[in-house]
């Protein structure tokens, strides 16, 4: 059973700033990636970035250049740091950890960006 905590989110204004965090635990052998998914109000969710054990970073179009995701590998925990932040960024946030055995999710980190 692997489990995944995010924290970090919260009300930021227009062109600020944030940092979320995930730490998982649990079982966990090996991992492919980890990543950021992030779904607003009744839209899909989408990949915001995603970044393997190796360092190897890959970010949906809409954040490049303003979203960096870095991870531990110890302690398999990786941040997103969000800058320059925009009213459509606001979303909850979902931490992800893929391994052989598939995909598991984190509860979720609400990111509103509002003046």
């Amino acid at each position: 059973q692997v489990h995944l905590v995010e924290s970090g989110g919260g009300l930021v204004q227009p062109g600020g700033s944030l940092r979320l965090s995930c730490a998982a635990s649990g079982t966990i052998d090996s991992w492919y990636a980890m990543g950021w998914y992030r779904q607003a109000p009744g839209n899909q969710r989408e990949m915001v970035a995603r970044i393997t054990p190796g360092g190897r970073a890959s970010y949906g179009d809409s954040v490049k250049g303003r979203f960096t995701i870095s991870r531990n590998t110890a302690n398999i925990t990786v941040w997103l740091q969000m800058v320059s932040l925009k009213p459509e960024d606001t979303a909850v946030y979902y931490c992800t950890l893929d391994r052989m055995e598939g995909r598991s999710w984190g509860q979720g980190t609400a990111v509103t960006v509002s003046s």
